[in-house]
């Protein structure tokens, strides 16, 4: 579900942090092992929850589109359904999805948002 950057560009970024040679005490780099801890947190919660978080979102698009395909293919025909008019914004539907979507999203990029847990009781 990780979309930009994607999971496998974050893990060429951990490796080419982990392979540079700056000293541990320089604080750049102090700063940047904080963003790859968190990087690091973010692929494993990605791993734990991104593929149920990919299925319940394309199954959502399944039922609200009525078409079944790639996720990728289904987000694009959303787009064309709402440009066209096919779709309203206002659908309950349409909005339950993205409201799900975006919890789904926030979870697992950050799970610390004061936010989520008023999202997740309503």
């Amino acid at each position: 579900m990780i979309t930009c950057p994607t999971a496998d560009e974050l893990r060429s970024a951990l490796t080419l942090f982990d392979q540079d040679p700056t000293p541990p005490s320089d604080p750049r780099r102090q700063f940047l092992a904080r963003v790859a801890d968190n990087a690091r947190a973010l692929l494993d919660r990605e791993s734990a929850l991104g593929d149920i978080a990919q299925a319940e979102e394309q199954a959502r698009l399944r039922d609200l589109l009525d078409l079944d395909g790639p996720i990728e293919m289904m987000n694009h025909r959303l787009c064309q359904d709402l440009k066209a008019g096919v779709i309203s914004p206002r659908a309950p539907a349409l909005l339950a999805h993205l409201r799900a979507t975006a919890i789904a999203r926030i979870a697992i990029d950050q799970p610390g948002y004061s936010g989520l847990e008023a999202l997740l009781a309503g």
